[in-house]
């Protein structure tokens, strides 16, 4: 599947875009044929006006004017984010014919960058889910082996960006839902800090968790998409005005800077490759003049429990609106049937199970002489995570953990578990609960049981920084890439899709 395209950078697309060494219709092309060929499911839609698109960006070439930072670059956005004339489907047949009047702040964003929106990505469905396998239309199987799950909800994103389709991706993330896939996949996830990239235009789960972030095989890729979605929007009354700056933190210096393992995720079930992963990381930042310590942060224990109950609460609200009647599709009407039964019929038609399962466990959270017991105290509980990641970083500069404690698993290996399934998040959680930025850096292989610099399943670190300190991960990530020579970024090997 690999083409000229795959090991292709965005800078460097950008660079021979703006110098006339290639034209955006050429790579557009490329991209589209390669997402068209997708034997991963990682696609839901093809961007029929993608093409139009790259002209216009020739077009700018031709008159002698600059696109913008990300010129003829092709991406790929997760299909829980508008794009005017697209269908936006969530991963949902609830949204199965639903087409976007409107784009995505941080989708408009890259658009106004010089970059080319060429597909949209399969999700599970409402992003709720950690392998991409709730979505409505099937799973997406993980370009590096098709019997395992690419993670998710934003799976297709990273699935589609590891096998070489675009070098970027959007995504969003909740709960991981860019750094989990990220991990299973092998390339970078970073989710900023709430509220410094635009909601507006991404269907919501949980409104106080959602962020929008990026996928991308280069620290410098993920820095200049960065610097281009991380802006103010006043249409997002969440939306942080913070100018970013994280082109210029690429080369800044890291010797010095403070970094504190957190010890509760040394124990918690890691596999050898992972713990490999953590530990190569920590000698190359220790070769770096980084200062490395440890933390302990005894609320994670928490996490989880207060996660799901806050996630849930907040899912219940916020898919009232899917109700068939003005949103969503509706159940054939019968004749005599009241409003309420049309509605229930609707939504038990509309929603897969697992939507099913927590609008049900939210709205029991939230309901009268339960609301204290559970949604109230992980509310106690989510304010607690907080202020230990605050004192935490009175002593350090970032945390490094897990990403998550496994490689990618195989398909169908947690469908009936969903405990076990919420549990591949014990990682990633407690940076939304805390509303931080968080980073996934590929930093090697787990093969045979092991840790392996060279080959088998994806595994990487996780780097968290304190709120609105989200370039300093980016300076830190580019270190670890010059230092290791990004011997871990590499697009997966081509393999044909055999499973579902």
């Amino acid at each position: 599947m690999a083409g000229v395209n795959a090991e292709a950078s965005a800078a460097r697309i950008a660079q021979d875009v703006r110098s006339g060494a290639r034209t955006a219709s050429a790579t557009t092309r490329e991209a589209l044929d390669l997402a068209r060929r997708d034997p991963y499911h990682a696609i839901i839609s093809i961007n029929e006006s993608a093409e139009r698109d790259a002209a216009a960006v020739d077009a700018i070439v031709a008159a002698g004017h600059d696109p913008g930072p990300l010129a003829g670059a092709p991406v790929i956005i997760k299909d829980n984010l508008c794009l005017t004339g697209t269908r936006t489907t969530a991963g949902s047949r609830a949204l199965e014919n639903f087409v976007s009047p409107y784009t995505a702040t941080s989708v408009r964003l890259l658009q106004a960058a010089g970059a080319v929106i060429v597909a949209k990505a399969n999700c599970d469905e409402f992003a709720m889910g950690s392998s991409t396998e709730n979505s409505a239309f099937g799973p997406t199987l993980n370009p590096w082996d098709v019997t395992r799950v690419p993670g998710g909800s934003s799976g297709g994103s990273a699935a589609a960006v590891a096998a070489g389709f675009t070098p970027l991706a959007l995504g969003s993330d909740t709960g991981g839902s860019i750094r989990q896939p990220a991990a299973y996949t092998g390339v970078y996830g970073f989710k900023p800090t709430y509220g410094r990239a635009s909601r507006y235009g991404l269907v919501a789960f949980a409104s106080s968790l959602d962020q929008v972030g990026a996928f991308a095989r280069s620290a410098e890729d993920l820095a200049l998409t960065l610097d281009v979605i991380c802006r103010h929007d006043p249409l997002d009354s969440t939306s942080l005005n913070v100018a970013p700056q994280f082109v210029a933190a690429l080369r800044a210096p890291v010797k010095g800077l403070r970094v504190a393992i957190v010890t509760e995720a040394l124990s918690a079930g890691n596999t050898p490759g992972v713990s490999g992963a953590l530990e190569a990381a920590r000698s190359t930042l220790v070769g770096l003049g980084v200062i490395l310590s440890e933390v302990s942060l005894p609320a994670l224990d928490s996490a989880i429990a207060a996660y799901y109950l806050v996630a849930c609460a907040e899912a219940s609200s916020n898919l009232a609106r899917f109700d068939g009647l003005i949103y969503s599709s509706r159940a054939p009407e019968q004749p005599g049937e009241d409003w309420n039964s049309l509605v229930m019929r609707s939504r038990a038609l509309a929603f897969g199970p697992e939507v099913k399962r927590r609008v049900l466990l939210g709205t029991y959270a939230l309901s009268s002489g339960y609301y204290d017991a559970y949604y109230s105290k992980a509310l106690r509980a989510r304010a607690l995570i907080a202020r230990q990641f605050t004192q935490a970083f009175g002593a350090c500069d970032a945390l490094l953990m897990p990403t998550t404690p496994t490689p990618a698993f195989r398909l169908n290996e947690k469908t009936s578990d969903p405990l076990a399934m919420y549990l591949n998040d014990i990682d990633t959680v407690p940076v939304n609960l805390a509303g931080l930025p968080g980073l996934h850096v590929p930093f090697g292989f787990e093969e045979d049981g092991a840790y392996s610099a060279s080959g088998g399943l994806p595994v990487g670190v996780q780097l968290i920084a304190p709120a609105l300190c989200d370039e300093r991960l980016i300076t830190l990530a580019a270190a670890l890439e010059r230092a290791t020579g990004g011997a871990f970024l590499r697009v997966a090997a081509p393999v044909a899709a055999t499973g579902s």
